[in-house]
């Protein structure tokens, strides 16, 4: 892809070509994006994401990477990822956090914690960032994103406006919501329950302890693979029902300790990680007539 110098010149300090995207997946797999810029604030993001509409760039939004597997042949047009001041948490009432889109989820934990705030402790385990995390509704241990939020401030890439959604306007589901893909979130505000402090903290590091005896942890995975069908039929009980936690395809294997985590043993590629994903998917279907569907995302050719 060639975009004008003049383009390229005017964001050059925030905007690079063909770079790697295996830096930025937890799986640390994935081919080049065409273009990769970081936006530092709103007001360049906009300008940036105004010019690229000019030039008909397609444009893929990106988090932190947890749930992201980018095939090998890379991704066209430009990946935008939100820069460090899209990372910050303010306590605006005595109860209400707001958070940027970029804030890792486990650091807003701690704040709340910090401020005697909770209900907000499961995101302690949640891997990822506020922005996907809001996308997602992600959730653990009975909680979910959707509990917490109060709204979400976005740009819309329609018309580039900037826009507060309440949650009441949102339709909320397992892993996922009704928010419409032309959105960028840029924060949101959280609401949290007034305790103590140590007993917030209590509870916090029992979910961690927990998540660290059931999870695999310092591998190269992207968490589940696959979302639960309910409550009592988990992903991973159907993998290994069916059969599967023993499967691998080049160096992509599953792990042992928790078989809906997709592990890249080191050597593996993005097409190992999809064809193991397809393997898992069309013996679970086999076997017991439940199509699987991914948690996780990926995006590529």
């Amino acid at each position: 892809m060639t975009l004008e110098n003049e383009f390229i010149k005017k964001f050059s300090i925030n905007l690079k070509k063909n770079v790697n995207l295996s830096n930025y997946s937890w799986f640390n797999l994935g081919g080049n994006a065409d273009f990769f810029y970081k936006a530092e604030d709103k007001d360049q993001l906009l300008e940036f994401l105004k010019e690229s509409k000019k030039k008909n760039l397609r444009i893929t939004i990106l988090g932190a990477g947890s749930n992201i597997l980018f095939r090998d042949s890379g991704v066209k047009g430009v990946v935008v990822k939100l820069g460090p001041n899209f990372s910050y948490t303010k306590l605006i009432k005595k109860n209400i956090i707001e958070v940027g889109a970029a804030t890792l989820d486990r650091k807003v934990a701690n704040f709340a914690k910090d401020n005697n705030l909770g209900n907000l402790e499961f995101l302690s385990c949640i891997p990822g960032s506020i922005g996907g995390a809001v996308i997602m509704n992600s959730g653990c241990y009975e909680s979910e994103i959707s509990n917490i939020l109060l709204s979400i401030t976005a740009i819309n890439l329609d018309n580039f406006s900037e826009v507060e959604i309440t949650k009441e306007e949102i339709d909320f589901s397992y892993r996922g919501t009704s928010l419409p893909d032309n959105l960028i979130i840029i924060s949101a505000k959280l609401k949290g329950t007034i305790g103590k402090k140590e007993e917030i903290e209590n509870k916090q590091n029992n979910f961690i302890e927990k998540k660290k005896l059931s999870q695999p942890s310092q591998i190269k995975t992207c968490g589940s693979t696959f979302k639960n069908i309910s409550r009592d039929q988990k992903a991973w009980m159907l993998i290994k029902e069916a059969g599967c936690d023993q499967f691998k395809e080049g160096d992509a294997t599953i792990s042992q300790k928790h078989c809906n985590f997709f592990v890249n043993n080191g050597n593996a590629k993005s097409i190992d990680i999809e064809n193991l994903i397809n393997k898992v998917k069309k013996r679970v279907l086999e076997m017991t007539g439940i199509k699987l569907e991914l948690e996780i995302k990926i995006i590529g050719e």
